[in-house]
């Protein structure tokens, strides 16, 4: 009865703790969801996108007390931020579980029994040292004070070395299974880099997990001992079974489970790379086939969390912009397992170069002209030529590129190459200059051929990146007279050609304004505007040029500005940079940039990349073959969704870098002292 069954993808998030406020690092993790849930629906495939809340917990339990509220009274508060800031973005998940709903409460007990029943749960006393104060047992990693105890490193006050009575998870069985697991399926942690570590520290062994405390009243009772609650892990991981109808709802677990990816900060990677399966395999269950730990969103290179006082607030974004603008920039700026930090100004150019002038620039020019030469009908006009052709074959080509890299959860790399034929659309249509052939009555084929291959393009481009920016590319579908939402259009029927002749575009407006950083800024909040201005300064200092005099005070040498001494380093200081010579193998500009090159580099043992701005200066084809010196041991930087692995030295000489190339045949590699 179940053969003409879709195939199903199941994603979820990890559940968010409701004592934070939500931030661009939530969002994140959700937009990427939000993406993958609707490429999997525009592939065919049943799809059940999970988010929630964390909601038990000594945290909560301590705040709410504060606030004169009960537990649930403030965790009811709470999760009314995170389903809001959800509905903003313009998030699509199909279930929203709490950790206090009464089916995931009724589900975890009896997972507890069963395995308090098959012997991998048992009590047991944990010793460890206690905070009076926070009524917390502190980390085994909180280091000894000289007088041999240890200060909580919460409250800063002595904590006791007390024992309490627990439940152990039997951990410790688990640990061959585990790396026996691992091995069968590598693609279970990913990126590989993660499953690395991972595999590494479950090699180093397992210790038994305490999965109960006493000290903790809000959370679920332990079923037949009620003194004891449930803690964190145990409770909070077994959401992404409850979630979809583990114990309640079992024709719908039996569908979705076990789940296709779970997404989650890199930060909580061991307990669902070692826990969760330890966990299932205990209890019977199928394993996930993955858990993606993605990197962090830094500002200030620092991980943004509410302890710091650095989150940013997607709302002052979303107020000015929608959701589009930003869900695009999350996913085009760094590959979804690399770290990358966060600026106002870099996205505010995402919004003014790929979104203004890149994709809402052909759309705008696109549609102007179907209304101004054809009264807005779509027509096909001449057989193609071979540019025409092209403009289709390369859209063919797309769609598969991109259906590829959006199976492999390579979104960034899928709307890299969305963007190439963007622009390739855009010069095609300055290339063919529609504006001179309207002139020729004569010439009307050519011109209607020229603007449905450019109108078809339109619409292709949107299609794809509708997982993205869902609302915008719909939009695109409405002014095109699309008479089928882009939901509604299943991944395999869309064609280059499904545009049909003889439609009627409807009026459009602009999509994405273009924005003046000050004015964005100013509207924001000063300190933003302030911080941004220091940053500005900072990174345009004028750099001496190499070999070249100093200037003297007040001198007003052309390109060379007057700065402040930097201070002294010792030597010891310096000979940590690590100066070797490149060879530059290949130079290609980064697309959608003006000054950006991605540049390969031979180090005579080892090849990296780097990007750097000096495109307004060199043409990639006259670096090639050039030696440079380039640092490197710096740490790596995720530059437009590249990873710059080395940098290079180059004077700054009116506002242009010039690079000091070696005039002499010297090694790749060698030191430079």
């Amino acid at each position: 009865m179940f053969g003409n069954r879709k195939p199903t993808f199941y994603v979820t998030t990890p559940i968010y703790y409701v004592n934070d406020v939500p931030h661009i690092g939530h969002a994140y993790t959700t937009v990427i969801a939000d993406a993958l849930a609707r490429f999997n629906r525009l592939r065919g495939r049943d799809v059940f996108f999970l988010t929630g809340t964390d909601e038990h917990g000594q945290k909560i339990e301590k705040a709410a007390a504060e606030k004169g509220l009960r537990p649930i009274e403030l965790a009811d508060k709470m999760v009314v931020r995170f389903k809001d800031l959800w509905q903003a973005l313009g998030i699509s998940n199909d279930g929203f579980i709490r950790t206090t709903d009464a089916h995931h409460e009724k589900g975890v007990q009896k997972i507890f029994s069963a395995l308090k029943e098959k012997g991998d749960i048992y009590k047991g006393t944990y010793q460890g040292w206690y905070c009076v104060s926070d009524e917390n047992f502190l980390a085994d990693d909180v280091p000894f004070e000289p007088e041999g105890d240890k200060v909580c490193p919460d409250c800063g006050k002595r904590a006791i070395l007390v024992s309490e009575e627990t439940y152990f998870f039997r951990l410790s069985s688990y640990q061959q299974p585990l790396l026996d697991f691992y091995a069968r399926n590598p693609e279970f942690v990913r990126p590989p880099s993660r499953m690395n570590e991972v595999t590494s520290f479950v090699r180093q062994g397992l210790r038994d997990l305490s999965i109960t405390r006493t000290t903790v009243k809000w959370g679920i009772p332990v079923p037949d001992d009620p003194k004891h609650t449930i803690y964190v892990w145990f409770d909070a991981l077994h959401n992404y079974l409850t979630g979809i109808g583990y114990d309640w709802d079992p024709e719908r677990f039996s569908r979705f489970w076990p789940a296709t990816i779970h997404l989650i900060g890199k930060d909580i990677l061991r307990f669902h790379a070692i826990f969760w399966p330890a966990f299932l395999m205990a209890a019977g269950f199928p394993l996930p086939k993955t858990v993606f730990g993605h990197g962090w969103w830094l500002k200030d290179e620092a991980k943004m969390s509410k302890s710091k006082g650095n989150v940013l607030d997607p709302y002052q974004i979303l107020k000015t912009f929608g959701a589009d603008p930003l869900r695009y920039f999350l996913l085009r700026e760094i590959p979804v397992g690399l770290d990358g930090n966060f600026s106002h100004e870099g996205f505010i150019h995402r919004v003014n170069s790929d979104l203004a002038n890149d994709i809402g620039n052909l759309v705008h020019r696109t549609l102007t002209m179907i209304q101004g030469y054809f009264k807005g009908m779509i027509e096909a006009g001449e057989d193609e030529q071979e540019a025409d052709r092209k403009v289709r074959e390369d859209f063919d080509a797309l769609k598969e590129k991109v259906a590829e890299l959006c199976e492999g959860y390579a979104l960034n790399r899928a709307l890299e190459e969305i963007w190439v034929y963007v622009n390739d659309a855009n010069k095609y249509l300055a290339a063919n200059e529609p504006w001179k052939l309207a002139q020729d009555e004569a010439r009307r084929p050519r011109l209607a051929r020229i603007l449905y291959q450019t109108a078809a393009a339109v619409r292709g481009i949107a299609y794809l990146v509708y997982p993205v920016m869902p609302d915008s590319c719909q939009k695109i579908w409405q002014f095109l007279g699309e008479p089928k939402a882009i939901k509604d259009v299943g991944y395999d029927e869309l064609k280059f050609d499904g545009l049909r002749p003889g439609q009627k575009i409807e009026r459009h407006t602009p999509l994405f304004p273009r924005v003046v950083l000050e004015d964005f800024l100013k509207e924001e909040a000063p300190g933003v505007e302030a911080a941004a201005k220091g940053k500005a300064a900072a990174e345009t200092k004028p750099v001496q040029a190499a070999g070249s005099a100093a200037p003297t005070a007040g001198s007003d040498a052309v390109g060379v500005k007057k700065e402040a001494k930097m201070d002294i380093i010792s030597f010891d200081e310096f000979k940590k940079m690590d100066l070797r010579v490149g060879e530059i193998l290949k130079a290609e500009k980064v697309p959608a940039t003006d000054k950006l090159l991605k540049i390969e580099i031979n180090l005579g043992t080892e090849k990296r990349t780097m990007v750097a701005g000096v495109a307004d200066t060199y043409a990639p084809e006259e670096m090639v073959g050039k030696k440079l010196i380039v640092i490197v041991n710096l740490k790596p930087a995720v530059i437009r969704g590249i990873e710059s692995q080395v940098m290079l030295l180059a004077a700054e000489i009116g506002g242009k870098a010039i690079i000091p190339f070696f005039d002499r045949d010297v090694p790749a590699g060698a030191k430079v002292k």
